[in-house]
């Protein structure tokens, strides 16, 4: 098992009722980005969210809430940080970025799958890229410390991001278009784009961004994501590659999503069935499946090459647009 885990998004229930307890199935030393909203969510929900997820967290003496580099690496906790997965829960006030910076989001995508006031998603038919109102924010979460996120967004967005943002952006959950054709995944010229930034992309452990979305195919995911690390670093070098597994505690809520509000998505995503994601454990062997840094062990990669992807690319970036 990796020294050390940087886990760039992972999700809970976007619920009161969430069981942030769940979180502990990754080891004492890791940080866990956490998604605390997406489009259909209101600021008053992520507000709320914030404050739940913070009190929850802080009663559970496994966790440290952060907002800088320097507090993350206690190896007695799990250090814990949240992302937005689209601007919609900004409610067009590009003060609540600082707002909700200051409750511990520290990555924000403009858009998910579909076009809002900030630009075009990845399963638009038209891609305009980001918009005026996008530029704005693009500016917002550089003034604030906020990690600008390309993923979810259109290939015309991503480039667009990459070319305003003044610190580096990521891609926190995004596998690679010519390993695994998905409109999800994406192109060569979008990580390009983004590692000219400084920035990293975060390899996802989802099924069917994996080609491998079958129940049983947990070994498959894991060599899979293994797949999408090589020709990352072979793209754009192994400081630009890292982790953001997207897990979900929320399966199932997820699944259900999926079935009744399938405007939200496409065929892309209801087409293989119930999406099948790559778990902690399995990441991390220690279960009966071999974990990535193994597989990536056994496929040349070094003992600095392996503790870059974990963590060590991500947290250099943070030091730069976190504003420690």
């Amino acid at each position: 098992m990796p020294p050390f885990l940087w886990e760039q998004h992972s999700c809970l229930p976007l619920l009161p009722t969430a069981d942030i307890t769940e979180l502990a199935r990754y080891p004492l030393g890791s940080y866990l980005s956490v998604n605390v909203g997406y489009s259909p969510q209101s600021s008053a929900d992520v507000f709320a969210l914030l404050h739940k997820f913070r009190a929850d967290a802080l009663a559970d003496g496994r966790f440290r809430l952060v907002t800088k580099v320097s507090e993350i690496g206690d190896p007695d906790t799990i250090a814990l940080a949240f992302d937005l997965e689209d601007a919609g829960p900004l409610d067009g006030d590009l003060d609540n970025v600082a707002r909700f910076r200051d409750l511990g989001v520290r990555s924000l995508l403009p858009t998910y799958n579909h076009a809002n006031a900030a630009g075009s998603g990845c399963l638009d038919t038209e891609d305009t890229g980001l918009t005026s109102y996008g530029r704005d924010l693009v500016r917002a979460l550089n003034a604030a410390g906020v990690f600008v996120d390309g993923s979810h967004c259109s290939r015309r967005t991503g480039l667009d991001l990459a070319e305003h943002t003044d610190t580096p952006m990521v891609y926190s959950h995004a596998n690679f278009d010519t390993v695994w054709a998905h409109p999800r995944n994406i192109t060569d010229d979008q990580a390009k784009a983004c590692a000219d930034t400084g920035g990293v992309v975060g390899i996802n452990g989802v099924g069917i961004f994996l080609g491998h979305n079958g129940e049983h195919e947990r070994a498959e995911r894991v060599a899979a994501m293994a797949d999408h690390i090589v020709y990352g670093a072979e793209l754009v070098g192994i400081d630009h590659i890292g982790i953001g597994s997207d897990y979900s505690f929320d399966a199932d809520d997820f699944n259900h999503e999926l079935r009744t509000n399938p405007g939200a998505f496409s065929e892309a995503y209801t087409k293989w069935g119930p999406l099948q994601w790559t778990p902690p454990e399995d990441v991390l062997g220690i279960s009966e499946v071999a974990g990535l840094d193994e597989v990536l062990a056994a496929r040349g990669f070094t003992d600095s090459d392996r503790a870059a992807v974990f963590g060590g690319n991500f947290r250099r970036i943070a030091e730069r647009v976190w504003q420690d």
